[in-house]
């Protein structure tokens, strides 16, 4: 069979319910990964599903086609993602496959990949298309038994994190599958836990599980207030990406939230070097530096974050759509509920409220991620054309990893393509209003310029 390409993104497996991902398409993905398994040397493989409606018979689709490459399926349910990636390490697997939309819409969903130890990405996912394609399939007859590890989970974190004092936090999950194992372990941690939309429903009733747009957050904002807590966690759909706000309701975003674990972190192990996306703040490596460890700029991606936190043997990584990986006293994949534990442990150490402790980090004035929609193949063309106009940029430093970044001496901006929609990505930061506007306005007429120079308009 032939599946649609357009399902294979850059780091998972995405698409539309019925229309791109139907139970034959699914079954065909479980062969094809169970064959990749197989490859690698892998007998036995973890599957579990998140909350939405679709993902109880695309997770039974999955087994059976595992089942079909000879491989032994540990069924573990309806998790978060990272307790797929946990039950990897706790059961010696290897290799899991998390059936989940993450924070897209309720009628997407998707498959996120671990073989070897290592997210599947890139060439790897394009690999299962070219697999099914030319029926390159290994066959057998394999099994399928479930486990619960949720207590096991719950278990190894509350073993690592115990609060010196009780913190009141309100917790949303959106109505997203963390809702059923977040508050449980929070308060086995030591927190008071109000829930915020913890019932699982898959069709997220009452606001988007995305923590990065503010507007998902205004719910979190006035619960916090009305119940006068200590701090606010909001979870994705799948629990890998953590929001946070103060008692004041001010929004900490990843970049910030990582200059206080790095601080932490680093205080432990100086010298060494935390990764973070380029996309992050300009700060963050200036508050790294002055903790004595190594900034690691790199390519915006969980799966290609997650690969130089393996390459170098950095304690941290995050980046800043809210993934936060601690390969410090934790396996270092990304999971939003033991990075809130982290979060609570550092600001239980303080005695001080959140918007104190966090205060004396600094913030600079920053845009939100900004879209520009393009038709496909054009955000590549445009990019091309930026790259031989950035030299005219005598007063920045140039960083081309992901994208074009020009960082100045009071700020900075960042233009690149999408991994995973025909649009690019801009987001400015400067040191006060007025340099905000002028590096945006210099990248926007570059931007234009680009365009008229391959014959876009912009």
């Amino acid at each position: 069979m032939q599946i649609d390409p357009s399902i294979l993104r850059a780091y998972d497996i995405r698409g539309l319910v019925d229309g791109q991902l139907t139970e034959d398409t699914v079954r065909a993905l479980g062969q094809a990964i169970g064959s990749a398994a197989a490859d690698a040397g892998q007998a036995r493989i973890v599957v579990g599903y998140d909350g939405r409606e679709s993902s109880p018979w695309l997770a039974a689709a999955l087994r059976d086609g595992l089942m079909a490459s000879g491989r032994e399926v540990i069924d573990i349910g309806q998790v978060p993602t990272p307790v797929m990636y946990f039950a990897t390490y706790h059961l010696e697997t290897e290799a899991g496959v998390a059936v989940t939309g993450s924070h897209n819409p309720a009628e997407y969903n998707g498959l996120k990949t671990i073989i070897g130890g290592r997210p599947l990405w890139g060439a790897g996912i394009q690999a299962l298309g070219r697999r099914i394609k030319d029926d390159d399939l290994v066959e057998g007859t394999g099994t399928a038994h479930s486990l619960d590890v949720l207590d096991a989970y719950r278990d190894r974190i509350a073993g690592d994190v115990q609060l010196q004092r009780r913190l009141k936090v309100v917790v949303d999950c959106g109505n997203g599958v963390p809702g059923a194992v977040a508050p449980g372990v929070l308060e086995t941690i030591g927190a008071d836990v109000i829930p915020l939309f913890c019932d699982v429903d898959g069709n997220f009733p009452n606001h988007h599980p995305d923590p990065t747009v503010p507007e998902n957050l205004q719910d979190l904002i006035r619960a916090v207030a009305t119940d006068k807590a200590d701090l606010g966690l909001a979870f994705d759909g799948d629990g890998d990406r953590l929001g946070v706000v103060d008692e004041n309701g001010h929004i900490i975003w990843a970049d910030r939230q990582m200059m206080l674990y790095a601080r932490a972190i680093l205080a432990r192990h100086p010298g060494k070097g935390i990764v973070f996306d380029v996309k992050c703040s300009g700060k963050l490596a200036e508050v790294i530096r002055q903790a004595g460890g190594e900034p690691v700029m790199w390519k915006t991606g969980h799966s290609l974050i997650k690969e130089k936190l393996r390459e170098t043997a950095a304690p941290l990584a995050g980046e800043m759509s809210g993934h936060l990986f601690f390969n410090d006293r934790w396996y270092g994949f990304d999971d939003a509920i033991y990075a809130a534990a982290r979060l609570l442990e550092i600001l239980a150490g303080d005695g001080r409220q959140a918007s104190e402790i966090f205060g004396e980090l600094p913030e600079p004035v920053s845009t939100p991620e900004i879209r520009l929609d393009l038709e496909e193949g054009q955000p590549h063309q445009l990019m091309n054309a930026l790259m031989g106009q950035a030299e005219a940029f005598d007063d920045a430093r140039i960083t081309t990893i992901d994208g074009l970044r020009m960082d100045f001496d009071d700020g900075w901006g960042l233009v690149r393509a999408s991994n995973t929609q025909p649009c690019l990505v801009m987001r400015f930061e400067g040191v006060d209003e007025e340099a905000l506007g002028r590096i945006r306005e210099r990248f926007e007429g570059l931007i234009r310029d680009a365009g008229e120079s391959v014959g876009i308009a912009i």
